[in-house]
């Protein structure tokens, strides 16, 4: 069994996929660090070079790849829920937990992570919030049918919501 985890930039994947793992005693990985590494270069260079559906591509075969794994908590980029093929993937692997944050929120923890505007470009040619705002409006209920759970992370700190996912996981 997988767990993945899924959700817009910035909702805690990465951090909650090592902690999880950590309890867990089971591997972790970020599907965005794996597709960078099979890429040799980052998803900003990928978008640039070969565009958006390339990405995508590679990004529905690490994915099937990965959640093929047993044991293993998958931080999944954002938009990888949005091909069917990958939220099938996921859920044949295990369970699906969506992480959510308000649009504030997701973009002041944005700002203030470095390596984002280097490695992951914009989507759109919208302002950043309301990038955030429009992806999330589109996004949500795809997350939401992908998702065995949802988990706020408004306000929690990654113990606690690991914590509640473990306690959910077990139940």
């Amino acid at each position: 069994m997988s767990l993945t985890l899924i959700g817009y930039r910035a909702t805690g994947k990465t951090t909650l996929a090592q902690l999880l793992a950590q309890r867990l005693d089971w591997d972790w990985i970020d599907a965005d660090v794996e597709i960078e590494r099979r890429a040799g270069k980052s998803i900003a260079e990928i978008f640039a070079e070969s565009g958006e559906p390339a990405f995508r591509d590679l990004e529905s075969a690490v994915i099937a790849d990965l959640c093929r794994r047993d044991r293993l908590v998958v931080a999944a980029g954002g938009g990888a829920p949005m091909r069917p093929e990958n939220r099938a993937a996921m859920r044949q692997g295990g369970k699906v937990v969506w992480l959510t944050a308000l649009p504030e929120t997701i973009l002041r923890r944005m700002s203030g992570d470095a390596t984002t505007a280097a490695r992951r470009p914009n989507l759109t040619e919208k302002s950043p919030l309301d990038e955030i705002v429009h992806l999330l409006q589109v996004r949500r209920p795809i997350y939401q049918e992908a998702a065995d759970w949802t988990v706020d992370t408004e306000g929690k700190t990654p113990d606690r919501l690991a914590d509640e996912i473990l306690a959910r996981l077990s139940s």
